[in-house]
């Protein structure tokens, strides 16, 4: 795997994320073509949605029905080879308990003479989890997803995944949705499908919220529905920023930045160490390997503090801290997907059962978005108790109205005042 080993230099901190950052190219528009999608899924329903399953998964061969069958379900379940269902157990009860621990608790704000505001939660009815096909199955999705929304409380979870050429969804996926809880799994993928989850069909529900990963095309279209659905966000290539100090074995470091280039073309893996001698290792290591296609760079820094400066300005999907001083470095790393912190904490263990999710924000959204949690599947609202307090709040609230020409909305406040006898 090719790889280039630079030095920090005298740049700034967002300097050097922002080449890194523009060594991967951007993905190409298919804005045009997923409006047009959209717009025959919205207008033809279940037919739209079988043509285009025809003509982008089955090979032109006649697509199954959209829905898969609760048997056909049970009996992927029962088909899981036994170590791939014991790691989907264990991945399942820790992003369970993570998920559980997000949830928040009513809470009352009391200002007394009555006056109180209820910050209350409830789950959305129905969400959908997006699950790619493609180059290989990809199980642990499901899990991410449909555990998160069960925790949230979703009364009604969906799962979608294109079929390939047989007219079948995966088997392993199949068994993980069973296993997982999934109450609805459709053989459909692309926008498409996206266009017939917000929207419904004859044969799809209509869902109030979708997540999950997917090509240029699933987060186009997930970003044309929003509005009339809520979305997790845009999920572009994966990325990973390993900062690494001390005396620390390259091996493992390497196999890391391998594990995440094996996501392919538009991946970049970063390693940053004030140790040049070490990154040289690495380097080796990773020449070595085959080409995935991913970019991989190497870069030499003064210090773990500008290591970290450089990993903020970049908001990697993935961050590792490997070594005393970058491990020292944990409190000040919040723009990150997710932190892995020591030598043991190699991210793929994030990827299936270590009980974080790996829906994560990449392409440095990392800034002000977050990994899936039950609060994408949560809506936080509002109860109002006014009481005795209607007077001293109308005569602040009508000033105010009057201020902005709602003559009404002055009148509606200040009506409230006679109704408590004047008080």
């Amino acid at each position: 795997m090719h790889c280039e080993l630079q030095p920090a230099g005298g740049l700034a901190a967002a300097e050097v994320a922002a080449a890194l950052r523009a060594l991967v190219p951007g993905g190409q528009s298919v804005r045009e073509r997923v409006a047009d999608i959209v717009a025959a899924v919205r207008a033809g329903g279940d037919e739209a949605v079988l043509a285009y399953t025809q003509r982008f998964d089955t090979a032109g061969a006649p697509p199954r029905p959209l829905r898969v069958e609760a048997a056909e379900l049970s009996e992927a379940e029962r088909r899981l080879d036994p170590g791939v269902r014991a790691g989907l157990e264990l991945a399942i009860a820790n992003v369970r308990r993570v998920a559980q621990a997000g949830l928040h608790e009513e809470r009352t704000v009391a200002f007394g003479d009555g006056h109180e505001v209820v910050l209350r939660e409830a789950a959305v009815e129905r969400a959908a989890v997006y699950v790619p096909g493609g180059r290989a199955p990809y199980p642990s999705t499901v899990v991410m997803g449909v555990v998160t929304a069960a925790a949230a409380g979703v009364g009604e979870i969906a799962v979608c995944s294109p079929p390939g050429p047989d007219g079948e969804i995966d088997a392993t996926v199949l068994g993980a949705c069973a296993l997982a809880g999934a109450h609805t799994v459709y053989r459909m993928g692309g926008a498409q499908a996206i266009a017939a989850l917000a929207f419904g069909t004859a044969s799809v529900r209509a869902v109030d919220v979708i997540v999950g990963p997917g090509n240029l095309f699933v987060q186009e279209a997930k970003q044309q529905v929003f509005g009339q659905v809520g979305i997790d966000g845009f999920a572009g290539p994966s990325d990973l920023v390993v900062i690494v100090t001390g005396e620390v074995d390259p091996e493992p470091v390497a196999q890391d930045l391998l594990a995440q280039a094996e996501h392919g073309e538009a991946t970049i893996v970063v390693a940053l160490s004030p140790d040049r001698e070490l990154l040289e290792r690495i380097g080796q290591r990773l020449a070595a390997a085959p080409d995935t296609g991913a970019v991989a760079r190497l870069v030499a820094v003064d210090s773990p503090e500008q290591a970290l400066a450089i990993a903020q300005a970049f908001a990697p999907e993935h961050l590792e801290l490997i070594g005393a001083q970058a491990e020292a470095l944990a409190p000040g790393a919040t723009h990150a997907g997710c932190v892995f912190v020591g030598l043991a904490a190699a991210t793929a263990f994030g990827d299936y059962v270590a009980g974080s999710n790996h829906i994560l924000p990449t392409g440095g959204a990392a800034r002000f978005a977050s990994a899936l949690t039950a609060g994408h599947f949560r809506r936080r609202f509002t109860e109002v108790r006014v009481g005795g307090a209607a007077h001293r709040l109308a005569e602040a609230g009508a000033a105010i109205a009057r201020a902005e020409g709602f003559e009404w909305h002055a009148r509606s406040m200040e009506a409230r005042i006679r109704e408590n006898g004047g008080r």
